[in-house]
């Protein structure tokens, strides 16, 4: 395995590669390892899947200490890179999300994901707060053992005010501060259309990362877009509450069991997920 500071490495250059990143979003420790032995070269947690599994909506309702040890049972059986989803940084200061990048770090994550905005109300953060918090979270990334990936998120195509075109050209700006204050991807939540995702990869010239979810071009089109990174979000716990949906269905309605045992992993395998490989 190797340390913390060459998975950040690794985790970096990903983003920089030829080929697009595509990044599976986990919830807990088995799904991350069937995430790790599909392949991927890195994971990162999914907020909303991780915390709702956790008893939690999505958002800061749920204790940072709870989070933070979530990423550290993740960050104990991967071999490769993880990066946590951290919200908004559990915190309106730079002091206070700063203290919570460490304790991921401390956890053993390698990158972030951060928003930009508040949960509760949708509205976003002053901009200049914003970048704030972005250099002092690259501060941390200087000045410690592990060279931190951060991936800056807007949410500005959903939540600003105005037309569609307005609503992009404010995403635009921001993601350009954001990259101005030394992120390494920007995350331009939201944006779907071919046009749209171009449009913003042409402004940025800089990694950009969009997410899983329905009519967003294949990974082919984005790769060929320039796009650096393509994440599942919640897609695949979606994907997984969905399954087991079909599966009461089908055995509280027909009295058959074939969703739950066709393509079913053993138990030797499931257990093998809580531990990491040698």
């Amino acid at each position: 395995m190797k340390s913390q500071r060459e998975r950040a490495e690794v985790f970096r250059n990903l983003h920089h590669s030829k080929k697009i990143l595509v990044l599976p979003n986990a919830w807990d420790v088995p799904s991350a390892r069937v995430f790790e032995d599909a392949g991927f070269p890195a994971v990162a947690t999914s907020s909303a899947g991780l915390m709702v599994s956790l008893g939690y909506p999505d958002g800061q309702s749920i204790p940072r200490r709870e989070m933070v040890a979530a990423v550290s049972r993740i960050a104990r059986v991967l071999a490769i890179p993880l990066s946590a989803d951290v919200v908004a940084g559990f915190g309106d200061s730079p002091a206070e999300v700063s203290a919570t990048v460490r304790a991921v770090i401390r956890a053993g994550a390698v990158g972030i994901n951060i928003e930009d905005f508040i949960h509760s109300t949708h509205e976003l953060y002053d901009i200049d707060s914003q970048v704030e918090k972005l250099k002092a979270i690259r501060r941390i990334g200087e000045s410690s053992r592990v060279p931190l990936v951060i991936n800056a998120r807007t949410d500005a195509f959903r939540y600003a005010r105005g037309d569609e075109d307005a609503r992009l050209a404010e995403a635009t700006r921001r993601a350009i501060a954001y990259r101005d204050a030394g992120v390494d991807c920007v995350y331009p939540m939201g944006l779907v259309e071919p046009e749209a995702i171009s449009s913003f990869v042409r402004a940025l010239d800089f990694p950009v990362n969009v997410m899983v979810r329905k009519g967003l071009p294949s990974i082919h089109d984005l790769e060929r877009m320039g796009v650096a990174r393509v994440s599942f979000g919640p897609s695949a716990s979606y994907a997984t509450m969905g399954l087991l949906r079909r599966i009461s269905t089908e055995v509280l309605e027909r009295g058959t069991y074939s969703g739950l045992v066709d393509g079913a992993i053993t138990f030797d395998e499931l257990n093998a997920l809580a531990v990491a490989r040698k």
